[in-house]
């Protein structure tokens, strides 16, 4: 299964990601072995997240919520 993720960081940004494994991959962002941006914004916690059965669907829809503003990331989270 392919994951792309929110994240909000420990300063209120928010953080898209995609992943085949949630929990490996929140944990890696908290011990700092994960995305540089998340590095100095620890800790990371997950909002949300969506599943897919295809790699190719996953990353485009993770480039596709790294496009929205701000405001549509939050409205998608609640």
């Amino acid at each position: 299964m392919h994951y792309v993720y929110i994240l909000r960081c420990a300063d209120g940004t928010l953080y898209t990601g995609y992943t085949n494994d949630l929990k490996a991959r929140e944990a890696a962002h908290n011990s700092g072995r994960g995305a540089k941006y998340t590095r100095g914004r620890r800790p990371v916690t997950l909002v949300y997240f969506e599943r897919y059965r295809s790699v190719g669907k996953a990353l485009a829809r993770e480039y596709a919520v790294k496009q929205l503003t701000r405001a549509q990331k939050s409205a998608l989270i609640a």
